[in-house]
């Protein structure tokens, strides 16, 4: 799930043609853009093999660490930015090592930039989008078995073993078709519209920025501050590893604030990913996911556990759907789906209205135009936008390309994933594609306006419809397929359009865009299920009380199984707690919407809050340190001076932390474990809260398994992990008294 900041109502929407837009550009920034257009390199010459190179090496670095986070949390921020700054840094630091080395390279222009950010994202969009954290994981047998055999909807056919092998092909039938379905109307909607589409235009700034004499000075503090925070991020992780030699081992699981708040997952993980996602995202998301985790591991599953034997039984498995597991997967669905709703009705109503407004307004804006053109002789923003026009309709993409292309690929998707999953009938993926134009301009309309993907609603939509249509039999597999043939439609539409603004803004050519487009994608269908498989062959996917909790698997398998099933699939007394959740999502965002705009971005965000409900606490803490850094760093050294290098620093922490999962993945495949583990207990005899002490793989030595360690507030256990052949291993507490040398078995 990708997590967006901006928060509009319909009142405040800066509607096409509206006196919102700037009147008039400077002389200097006129020149500037002719001098650009009489040098503008041909589409052909915008891809390059450095810039293939350099996109593909992003594109897989972000696709591994997309991939951790969708499979740990699920919450993934927008990295367009962050791409579009190691674009910069790869081919800059590349160019400059040639030229010392005595070489004569090609000048870096913007538009090889965005050509590398667009295929840097198209590549690592799959990864985000492709289900590997949702959808497609939901299907597999491990999921299946966790939610129970016995469980409402869990068909003894509503599983498919995970195979590389078909799931690149999946990825190949179901992701190029949304790359073409709104090429036909890039007019409209970057022209004649003028959507803003925020995070494309942002992203343009930031490039055409890096690309003068100021940008590159500030380009070079950017570079140093990424590769400075890229480092220590890096060795961070490797430092961590060394103590993280078993379950519940390490500095993840370091008690800061008590064992109790540790058992209800509130401690700082030291998680360079989610700092540096904390300080990507803004302060509101932040304190919505720890207002949700103190909602949640706070105060409703504690009271909720007390229930155990009343509202569910008393040997049921943990994982089942039918006990704890069911009321925090459920509430956290019901959370989503009223925050979801609420903004598909919102961001519909925002769509026709403006779309109602701009052909009202049409004759009257055409008029002022030209009554600006023929009063003045200076150049103005008519013919500032005129020349970015020009240059975006000159290499534009064939309507036969497009329509062709369409048909082709929807109609080889209608043939070969009904061949992958003989439960969803061909007519079901017909239809689909059928509805897909009008599906996608609506998404991507709605995204230039409010910067807000819908994607996931639409696939969630479709998921409910395709499972109730088909039953209890095979609901949940269609369901589950049917959502992701929708969401890849939907997602790759809105992405294509957000990048082809940047592209306008950039000057870079269209037929170039969609190429380093098509070209990361390609990429990202392989590597998206590699980089997927890479967790799943090495870590354990899917436990709750594990690193890779794979949240969004059990919720979306639980919405099939809904959808499939009915209220039925709910545990006892859980559809009063999810009505109640639901309505309080819509609440709080008619509240929102309802009271002034300074108060009302301050109003917790829903989506956001759902988040805590099914991973924990400990995530949402790592994210508020990174607002806080951002803050303390802005007030230090100055809000102007800050907001800059923050996008390099967030990238640099984690890209270092998220490309040790490289080496740590072939160190688990060779059998290198980690050598000790260290982990925390509470004073002898009593675990601070009146349970049982633990058992760890070491043995315990509060328990008496060896010497035993003094008594103390806490302490903390060190030991070298134990073997199957009996190698010892030591222990010691953190009282400085106690540093007693512990041989246990």
């Amino acid at each position: 799930m990708v997590i967006t900041t901006t928060t509009t109502t319909i009142d405040d929407v800066d509607l096409p043609g509206s006196a919102t837009e700037e009147n008039s550009k400077s002389d200097s920034a006129t020149t500037q853009h002719e001098e650009d257009l009489k040098r503008l390199p041909p589409w052909t010459k915008q891809i390059t093999a450095r810039g293939v190179f350099a996109s593909l090496a992003i594109g897989i670095v972000y696709s591994i660490v997309v991939t951790k986070l969708n499979l740990t949390t699920g919450l993934v921020p927008n990295l367009n930015v962050s791409a579009a700054l190691l674009a910069f840094v790869f081919v800059r630091t590349w160019t400059k090592l040639l030229e010392k080395a005595g070489f004569v390279t090609m000048p870096f222009t913007r538009q090889e930039n965005t050509i590398i950010q667009t295929a840097a994202v198209a590549c690592y969009s799959i990864a985000v989008g492709g289900g590997f954290g949702s959808y497609l994981l939901a299907l597999d047998r491990n999921t299946y078995e966790k939610a129970g055999f016995d469980a409402e909807g869990n068909s003894p056919k509503g599983y498919k073993v995970l195979k590389p092998d078909w799931m690149i092909g999946f990825c190949f039938v179901v992701s190029f078709v949304g790359l073409l379905a709104l090429v036909p109307l890039r007019k409209i909607m970057i022209i004649d519209y003028k959507l803003p589409y925020p995070s494309g235009t942002a992203t343009a700034v930031l490039i055409n920025g890096f690309h003068t004499a100021k940008g590159d000075k500030m380009a070079k503090k950017q570079v140093h501050g990424f590769m400075k925070f890229f480092s220590l991020s890096f060795v961070w992780s490797f430092f961590q590893w060394f103590y993280s030699g078993g379950k519940q081992c390490g500095f993840m699981n370091f008690p800061t604030f008590g064992l109790k708040a540790w058992r209800q997952t509130f401690y700082f993980d030291f998680s360079m990913t989610y700092v540096g996602a904390g300080m990507i995202c803004s302060h509101i998301v932040n304190l919505s996911l720890l207002l949700g985790a103190v909602l949640s591991y706070g105060i409703m599953w504690p009271l909720i556990s007390e229930k155990k034997g009343v509202w569910f039984p008393q040997d049921i498995k943990e994982s089942s759907m039918k006990s704890l597991s069911g009321y925090k997967v459920f509430i956290a669905v019901a959370l989503i789906l009223g925050d979801g709703l609420y903004n598909f009705v919102k961001t519909m109503l925002v769509t026709f209205r403006s779309m109602h407004f701009s052909l009202i307004k049409k004759r009257n804006l055409v008029a002022a135009v030209n009554n600006s053109n023929n009063t003045t002789n200076k150049p103005n923003h008519h013919d500032h936008d005129a020349r970015l026009n020009e240059v975006f309709l000159r290499d534009g993409i064939p309507l036969w390309v497009a329509l062709s292309g369409y048909a082709l690929l929807s109609v080889v998707s209608t043939l070969v994933v009904p061949a992958m999953f003989p439960q969803l009938r061909w007519p079901y993926v017909l239809a689909a594609y059928a509805l897909a134009p009008a599906l996608g301009f609506c998404n991507a309309y709605a995204s230039g306006l409010t910067d807000m993907n819908m994607a996931n609603n639409y696939g969630k939509v479709a998921l409910f419809v395709l499972a109730a249509l088909t039953g209890p039999a095979d609901g949940v597999v269609v369901g589950l397929v049917g959502c992701g043939l929708v969401k890849s439609i939907a997602l790759a539409s809105a992405d294509l359009v957000q990048d082809l603004k940047t592209a306008h803004l950039t000057l870079a050519s269209p037929r170039a865009m969609l190429a380093g487009q098509a070209v990361g994608t390609a990429v990202g269908c392989v590597v998206g299920p590699l980089a997927f498989f890479l967790f799943y062959k090495t870590f354990e996917i899917g436990d709750p009380n594990g690193a890779y909790k794979a949240p969004y698997a059990a919720a979306y398998r639980s919405m099939a199984a809904l959808g499939a099933e009915g209220f039925s699939a709910l545990p006892d007394h859980c559809l009063h707690m999810c009505i109640g959740s639901f309505v309080l999502a819509v609440s709080v965002n008619l509240l929102r919407d309802a009271v002034p705009g300074r108060v009302g971005r301050w109003v917790p965000l829903p989506m956001a809050m759902a988040v805590p409900f099914l991973v924990g606490g400990y995530f949402a803490v790592d994210m508020f340190v990174g607002s806080l850094v951002v803050l303390v760093w802005g007030r230090r050294v100055g809000r102007e001076d800050a907001e800059p290098m923050v996008p390099a620093v967030a990238s640099g922490l984690i890209c270092g932390d998220g490309l040790w999962v490289l080496p740590s993945c072939v160190l688990a495949m060779v059998g290198v474990s980690p050598p000790i583990c260290m982990s925390f207990l509470p004073g002898k005899g009593s675990d601070g809260n009146g349970d049982p002490i633990p058992d760890y793989p070491w043995g315990n030595p509060l328990l008496g398994d060896g010497d035993g360690m003094k008594s103390s507030p806490m302490g903390v256990l060190m030991g070298r992990k134990s073997s199957p052949t009996g190698k010892r291993v030591w222990g010691w507490g953190t009282n400085p008294r106690s540093r007693l040398p512990a041989e246990t078995r």
